[in-house]
This record gives C-alpha cells, sequence and structure tokens, in this order.
C-alpha cells in the first residue's frame, strides 16, 4: 500500500485499491485484490481440472461464479458435448447459482446485460474479451485457467495495478461511422501492444454520446491493443441501462480530476471515417476506400464485438431492401437471446431472412472457427467481429477483413468490399 499519496487516482486505481483494502495503490504495485465476479464459458472445464489439482472441496463463492457455454453452441460434435456434460456435472455439484449452460448467448454480452458486471467491481474471465465490461464501468480481465480455479479456490487474485491511457474523442461522429471504426483507428495508431498490460480509458463528448452497446466495442477491443482493460466513466447512461438489470446498490467510480495517465490521446470525431483492418493483424488498419471493390465471399455480423441489436439495426437500415449479392454467405450471430428476441419484435431478422442471410443461433459462431462458417481455402470474408490472425475463421489460406456492421452490411449486398456510405 502506498502511505500518504495525494496524487489523484484513476478508475482501475481506484477499483483495485477497493478491492485490496487500501486507501491507494500505485501503477507497477502488485496487490492481492479481492474479486467480485468470475466468470467461465466452455473452458471452464480446463478450471475444473486446475481446481482438482488445487484440492479444495467448494469453490469460495457459488453465487459469485458464472459458467455459460457460448464458443461451440449447439455442441457440434461428441467430444465437445461430453465436455460440456462435464461442466455440467460440476455446476450441479458445486450448486452454481449462475449456470447459464448454452442457452444466453455470448458470455461477454451476458455478464453484461444480466447485470452480473457492475461498476466499481473487479471482475474476472477466462476469455480475453472480458475486458467488454468496462462499457459499464467495471474492472475487467480476462485470465488463464490455471488463474481462475485459484480464484475459485479463494476469491482472490494477485494483480499488477495497470497504468491507464486516456484517449478522448470529441465532436459528433459521422453518418455510418460508429464506435468500430473509432476502436479500429486508435488500434491502427497504437499497434498491438500499445496498451500492453495497461487500461484503456475512453472519454469525451462522443464517448458520453454512445449507449452502452458502443461502449461495449470499445472495450471489447481493447484487448487488441494488448490492454488489460477498457473502461469508461460510469455516467446517466450507464446507469440506466443497469436499471432492472444489476442488483442495488451500485457504487460507480470516476477518475479524480488530477489523475495520472501514462499517455493521453485526443480524436476528432468529424475526422473519422469507415475502416478495415486487413489480414491478418488487427493493427492493420486502412479506410475502406483503399480496397473498395474487393470480392468477398462471405460477410458475418454478430460475435461479442458487433452483435447487439443496436449493431443488427444499422446494418439492416444499410442494406434497405436489397438482396445479398449472389456468392455472397451473410451470417448474422445475435450476441444473446435478447438481442435476438429484440431483433425479432422489431422486424430485422424477417429482413436478413428475407434478403437471403442465414440467421444462427446466439453464440461465437464463425468467429474463432470452431464450427459455423468456416472458410475455405482462397476465401475471403468482412466481418464484425474481432479478431483477423492468419487461419481464425477456417483455412490458414483465407482472409478476413474486420469492419463495422455498416461496412459489412454494404458489402454484403453489393458482393464486394463497400463503403456504407455510398451504399
Amino acid at each position: 500500500m502506498v502511505l500518504g499519496t495525494s496524487v489523484g487516482q484513476t478508475i482501475a486505481q481506484k477499483v483495485l485499491a477497493r478491492a485490496a483494502g487500501h486507501d491507494a495503490v500505485e501503477p507497477g504495485e502488485i496487490v492481492s485484490a479481492r474479486v467480485d465476479m468470475a466468470m467461465s464459458p466452455e473452458n471452464a472445464r480446463l478450471v475444473m481440472e486446475a481446481f482438482a489439482r488445487i484440492g479444495v472441496p467448494r469453490v469460495w463463492d457459488s453465487a459469485r461464479v458464472v459458467v455459460l457455454f457460448d464458443h461451440r453452441v449447439p455442441a457440434p460434435n461428441i467430444r465437445t458435448a461430453a465436455a460440456h456434460r462435464e461442466v455440467r456435472a460440476f455446476a450441479r455439484e458445486q450448486g452454481l447459482r449462475h449456470f447459464l449452460d448454452a442457452r444466453e448467448g455470448v458470455c461477454h454480452q451476458v455478464m453484461v446485460e444480466h447485470g452480473f458486471a457492475r461498476p466499481g467491481e473487479l471482475v474476472v474471465g477466462t476469455d480475453s474479451h472480458t475486458t467488454t465490461y468496462g462499457a459499464v464501468g467495471a474492472l475487467s480481465t480476462g485470465i488463464g485457467a490455471t488463474e481462475m480455479a485459484g480464484v475459485w479456490a479463494t476469491g482472490e487474485l494477485w494483480m499488477r495495478v495497470p497504468a491507464t491511457h486516456m484517449v478522448r474523442v470529441d465532436g459528433e461522429m459521422p453518418d455510418r461511422v460508429g464506435a468500430k471504426d473509432l476502436v479500429l483507428r486508435y488500434i491502427g495508431d497504437v499497434g498491438p501492444d500499445g496498451a500492453d498490460y495497461a487500461c484503456v480509458e475512453f472519454a469525451g463528448g462522443a464517448v458520453s454520446g454512445m449507449g452502452v452497446p458502443g461502449r461495449m466495442t470499445l472495450c471489447n477491443m481493447a484487448a487488441e491493443a494488448g490492454a488489460k482493460a477498457g473502461l469508461v466513466a460510469p455516467d446517466r447512461r450507464t446507469l440506466a441501462y443497469l436499471r432492472g438489470r444489476a442488483r442495488p446498490p451500485l457504487a460507480p467510480v470516476r477518475p479524480d480530476a488530477d489523475a495520472t495517465y501514462a499517455s493521453r490521446r485526443a480524436y476528432d470525431a468529424a475526422d473519422l471515417e469507415p475502416l478495415v483492418a486487413a489480414p491478418h493483424a488487427v493493427g492493420n488498419v486502412h479506410p475502406v476506400s483503399r480496397y473498395a471493390g474487393l470480392e468477398v465471399h462471405q460477410a458475418v455480423l454478430g460475435s461479442c464485438t458487433n452483435g447487439r441489436f443496436e449493431d443488427m439495426r444499422a446494418a439492416a437500415e444499410v442494406m434497405g431492401d436489397r438482396p445479398v449479392a449472389p456468392g455472397v454467405r451473410m451470417l448474422v450471430v445475435p450476441a444473446s437471446r435478447r438481442e435476438l428476441l429484440r431483433a425479432i419484435r422489431a422486424g430485422l431478422v424477417g429482413r436478413f431472412v428475407r434478403a437471403g442471410a442465414m440467421v444462427l443461433n446466439p453464440g461465437c459462431g464463425p468467429c474463432l472457427g470452431a464450427h459455423e462458417g468456416a472458410l475455405a481455402a482462397g476465401e475471403r470474408a468482412i466481418s464484425s467481429t474481432s479478431r483477423n490472425f492468419r487461419g481464425r475463421m477456417g483455412d490458414p489460406d483465407s482472409e478476413v477483413f474486420l469492419a463495422s456492421p455498416e461496412t459489412v452490411a454494404a458489402s454484403a449486398v453489393a458482393g464486394v468490399i463497400a463503403d456504407p456510405r455510398e451504399a
């Protein structure tokens, strides 16, 4: 613990100070932090194995462990089905209060929309995009299976307090330019390790003007700059979103006015444009115009990055009444059951199906290339997902371009990579 400090604290510092029982902490300090919620998708099976080696009979708090299936749902093969069965049995034996099986959707969407991630709390998950929950002011980060086994046993985790980078975006976002374009611009500027083991805090008028879904995209993709966490300071939009979702009382944390940041970067939203991350790196970012006219074989709308109702609505607005182009397979993968139901009620699902798109069950779907929508050698996809590494969606000789829901939609109906502003 740092004694007698008068330096202001960032959100990350304040959350970890509370979790460690300290008045204040400093970047680089190692603390033993109490975890508020711990999440695992299918890889809970690996956590179970490490947990068994520890020899503790029960998880530290059955109400603070969330387990669900989302990466491979429904089970695509016997091996996955057997692994799911083992985790189901463990959940029953442990009396896990929040075992959601395969019915709810992508873990990161579910953690936020069900109120499991709350402002000012420390949340860990065995998936790198656990950073998503920073959209509601939680300090959330991905950890490994062995680390999670220790959390299951003790409820605590050793953590090095991260430095924080400030990214301020002011002004008004242009038409058909969104959070995905903004965060791709940031990743392209700083590179894949530009925020290595740091927190990225997004602020400014353009961020304040976003709803929680847009903020989730920002914090989700912060992981692609190497960040330990992404954060947006909680505000009235945050509290309005969480009303009826998260149990009260909530304890939002905001940074001090004199908080110290490792770096500061400013953007004018008016300068932003539709972007793509070209193969095979998320940081390989360029204006969509550079690749306009390049043939695509698959267009994917979905994932924990961009599978929310707002993303589907934006895509549908770009598509209008136009069909998916011949030779293009368009896959729509809602982030959760709740988001799918919203899309059904709004008539979006019918519009996608009439256009020739295939609407899949909520889950990770094609994003990780495990099943659903795998690419063959020589095929090219444009996708609203989070990663475009070689072989990410199928054959190592396929290509994935990352883009916003609007750009994915424009490309799906054009049959080639297209600027949504011209659609």
